[in-house]
């Protein structure tokens, strides 16, 4: 019974991060399609213009990351994942709304010169960036949740591999789901907005009946990995220095990942039109039972894929440092990416999604190790920190339009790959003076010692 209570709180966070992923690369994955269907007439800024979605949903994170903390320091991790989740319902309604107007207004546009935007995409983006506030606020719950639960035989690397493990389950299914479901399996060129509305229906419904059993649930809340109230912290959080470079490599590190999720397809669509086909054993295709699952779709479910198998694997490394796993993994990183651009091969950058894997729950276990009471606090930033995902896509896209290529605008991933490189050979490094903190029973002991 014990051992049941210990598992299910893990279970319970774990699942709503595997939403949470779920929504993130769905609204990735919107990009290609919201092109076609909202941006015929956007001129030579198509790819800016679409990169927006991930700009914007990261914004959330950027505006959002310390509110989570603050919620997670006055009501506690339950109350905080709750209001996480209502977000979502919020952010969904939002799509809903623009979705409904795209289809029923389609001449309800803003011109700017030749640029024509409709309304309805102006719409979608604020929604986005609804889901990317609802993401970082539960996101500021699970990692400091999952890597300071006491789970008996685990270690807090393993642990957040775990539960990214789960993450990435929702983000590999998550293309297909919009391939398939959203667009009921027909060719990107023939979608239509309308397509939208019951699966954003459906969705909605799902969420609301998360939050009525989330509110049911037991999720204890974890001592000493938060201020208590009335509680003044001594110093700043970014006065422990293997933090703030930490934060700084997860800024490079979502950067990096999300652009080759997000732009995989956008690259995959100009080689295709350029009449360099994207092959899979042999097809160029993936029509199967009359659906077409798209040959794009699978570079990005490949991508995520690898996330997956990578984080069940190296859940499994309970006996090998993270900075030993973040360097290797950068470094073969780094390799792929200069391969895929030199031979113009997309699957290198598929490849890479195996090397990410683990990269997050490295990064994130050495920047918090040591912060006792400053966790939480430290948490709120750190998820902040994922806008580097906003920044790195769209500036990838304003590349990508002036070099009118996405060829080398691969070479930021290059440069993301090589700052997490340094972070894992020297930046971790925690100093004598930010050693851990002794807060609450533990300072209570020492003094009852002297």
């Amino acid at each position: 019974m014990k051992s049941t209570n210990k598992l299910m709180p893990f279970v319970i966070v774990t699942f709503i991060y595997f939403i949470v992923g779920f929504l993130t690369t769905i609204n990735e994955q919107l990009q290609a399609p919201l092109k076609i269907t909202f941006l015929t007439e956007a001129g030579d800024i198509k790819n800016t213009l679409t990169t927006l979605i991930s700009f914007f949903f990261f914004l959330g994170y950027l505006v959002n990351g310390t509110l989570g903390s603050r919620w997670v320091n006055r009501y506690g991790y339950k109350k905080t994942i709750i209001r996480g989740l209502m977000f979502i319902v919020l952010g969904l309604s939002v799509y809903l709304t623009s979705t409904i107007i795209g289809h029923n207004f389609p001449h309800f546009n803003l011109k700017i010169g030749d640029v024509v935007i409709p309304y309805g995409y102006l719409i979608f983006l604020c929604g986005s960036y609804i889901m990317g506030c609802s993401a970082a606020v539960i996101q500021v719950v699970v990692n400091p949740y999952i890597a300071s639960y006491d789970l008996p035989g685990t270690q807090p690397v393993q642990r957040l591999n775990i539960t990214t493990g789960i993450n990435s389950i929702g983000t590999t299914s998550a293309p297909f789901f919009v391939t398939v479901v959203m667009f009921s399996g027909i060719s990107i060129e023939s979608i239509q907005i309308k397509q939208l509305i019951t699966p954003l229906s459906i969705l909605i419904l799902c969420i609301i009946a998360v939050i009525f059993l989330t509110k049911k649930l037991n999720i204890p809340d974890l001592p000493h990995t938060r201020v208590a109230e009335g509680e003044v912290l001594e110093r700043s959080v970014f006065s422990f220095r293997h933090f703030t470079l930490g934060v700084m490599a997860i800024f490079f590190y979502v950067g990096t990942e999300v652009a080759i999720g997000a732009n995989i397809n956008l690259y995959a669509l100009e080689r295709i039109k350029s009449g360099n086909p994207i092959t899979f054993f042999g097809r160029e295709d993936m029509i199967i039972g009359g659906i077409d699952f798209g040959v794009h779709a699978l570079l990005s479910t490949l991508y995520w894929g690898g996330f997956l198998v990578g984080r069940a694997i190296s859940s499994f490394f309970n006996k090998i440092p993270a900075q030993v796993q973040l360097a290797v993994t950068t470094t073969i990183a780094t390799i792929l990416i200069l391969t895929s651009i030199f031979q113009e091969n997309l699957w290198y950058l598929v490849a890479v999604g195996l090397l990410h894997s683990s990269m997050w729950s490295c990064i994130f276990s050495l920047a918090i190790k040591d912060l006792g009471k400053y966790t939480s606090k430290a948490s709120g930033i750190f998820v902040s920190a994922v806008f580097g995902g906003a920044v790195f896509t769209l500036v990838q896209g304003g590349l990508a339009d002036f070099f009118h290529s996405w060829r080398y605008t691969w070479l930021l991933n290059v440069a993301c790959e090589l700052f997490m490189l340094s972070y894992a050979l020297f930046g971790y490094k925690i100093r004598a003076q930010d050693r851990q903190i002794v807060t609450g029973k533990q300072e209570e002991i020492i003094h009852a010692s002297h």
